[in-house]
């Protein structure tokens, strides 16, 4: 299952040649997993509180395709492409309004505890929801 979120391109995603900078596609993929995972009732804001986990960026692979510029509504995607029991490598996306694909990646995510930021197991619970 493939979620999706719209995301609109401002003047601050751009360059000087009007652009997306590279690195926004990065940003625009947390907001789409953030998203996701809040679709699915893992609140990041909460996990910290009720698990005393964490899930952090540990790897990320991404090819750009093509370029969006100022304006451009976007829709950028996150699948769970594999599940581990201390990681997540998610697949994702970023297609143009008429679904061409403009970049593309995977993000591993890492669960760590948050206080000293040691790895760890993520919850059954959580692996539980992300797996259904």
């Amino acid at each position: 299952m493939t979620f999706r979120f719209p995301v609109r391109v401002y003047w601050e995603d751009t360059d000087a040649g009007g652009i997306v900078f590279y690195a926004n596609y990065l940003k625009f993929f947390e907001r789409a997993r953030t998203e996701w995972l809040r679709s699915l009732g893992v609140h990041q804001s909460s996990l910290r509180e009720e698990t005393g986990g964490i899930f952090i960026v540990s790897e990320t692979s991404v090819r750009y395709l093509r370029p969006a510029r100022l304006d451009d509504e976007l829709i950028v995607t996150a699948r769970l492409e594999d599940a581990g029991r201390a990681s997540l490598i998610i697949a994702q996306q970023a297609l143009d309004a008429a679904g061409s694909v403009l970049c593309e990646g995977t993000i591993r995510i890492g669960w760590v505890d948050a206080a000293t930021l040691k790895p760890g197991r993520i919850p059954p619970a959580i692996l539980e929801t992300l797996n259904r």
